[in-house]
């Protein structure tokens, strides 16, 4: 495979719209290579000796496993430190934990619930800081979905893809990159649901220099009507349990469901970042049937995140 660039060495990945439109492509084409290098069982071991520390305050399965296997796979190791195992517990504030963990580990990746907590992090880190997830974001599943699109489709620019069910931190991470590449991205999400308005106008903005276009409706025909992807998340984010039996109300016609795929055009695919509850936001033929990219999109998480890795560790 070609070498990897050292341009992004040292760079943070906390959100989308961290990297321009060449930096997510150079890492999507080193995905890919990866990929392929992996299928050949081919060794890449180009971070020998480096670590990359895990703060993990939420549940996890692909972001913690592509980034344990990956990390292996490309000579390094992997540090899992739950949150609740650190100073942080007994309050040690993040910009100290920053400071310290820059002198034993080459990266850090947090999974946390506030965006402050990973920005303070990548302020004060003297090493890599990624994003695993917020509430805010969750760029790293962007990145695979990206990834998935493009194995499928050919391409970004010009596709059209819509999101359906609640406006939250992966509707925000995707609408960003779909702006980027130029797609026509749609949220179609119930009143009081929609995705923050901040990150809507960012996006917005980037459609205007790529071609690309973003908008909001409530009617989830209306938003399947013709697209080349319906993608969906769960309706009860991590720590929304309370909420969860008005929100299965307020979600139930946005159940990404046969109905929806067949306004959409003729080859749409769904997607789901998962984890599925089958019934709810996702119907069991969608997400088990031969228009599902959901495996493809958990399996890519793991070359995306190794590509990632590869660029910023130093």
């Amino acid at each position: 495979m070609a070498g990897i660039p050292d341009s992004l060495k040292g760079r943070s990945y906390t959100r989308v719209s961290d990297w321009s439109r060449g930096e997510l492509e150079l890492a999507l084409d080193l995905a890919d290579e990866l990929k392929q290098e992996r299928l050949r069982r081919k060794e890449l071991r180009v971070l020998p000796g480096r670590t990359i520390g895990m703060i993990f305050h939420k549940p996890s399965t692909r972001t913690r496993v592509g980034f344990e296997v990956g990390i292996a796979e490309l000579g390094g190791m992997a540090l899992y430190l739950p949150a609740g195992d650190l100073q942080l517990a007994r309050g040690e504030s993040y910009r100290d934990t920053a400071l310290v963990l820059s002198r034993f580990v080459s990266a850090l990746l947090i999974r946390t619930f506030d965006q402050e907590e990973v920005d303070i992090f990548a302020e004060h880190a003297s090493i890599p800081v990624i994003n695993g997830l917020t509430d805010l974001a969750h760029p790293l599943q962007a990145l695979a979905d990206a990834m998935t699109i493009r194995e499928r489709l050919g391409g970004l620019e010009g596709v059209r893809l819509t999101y359906l069910g609640d406006g939250n931190n992966v509707c925000h991470s995707l609408m960003r990159l779909a702006a980027r590449f130029g797609m026509h991205f749609t949220a179609a999400c119930p009143v009081g649901y929609e995705p923050s308005a901040v990150v809507v106008a960012a996006a917005q903005a980037d459609a205007l220099v790529s071609g690309g276009s973003v908008r909001l409706t409530s009617d989830p025909l209306d938003g399947s009507d013709a697209a080349d992807v319906l993608y969906t998340d769960v309706w009860t984010s991590m720590g929304q349990e309370e909420q969860r039996e008005q929100r299965l109300l307020d979600l139930e016609r946005f159940s990404l469901d046969g109905e929806l795929l067949s306004v959409a055009s003729r080859e749409a695919v769904a997607m789901h970042c998962l984890p599925a509850h089958v019934g709810e936001e996702i119907t069991e033929d969608v997400l088990y049937g031969p228009r599902s990219l959901v495996w493809d999109q958990a399996e890519n998480r793991l070359h995306t995140q190794k590509a990632i890795m590869a660029l910023v560790i130093r």
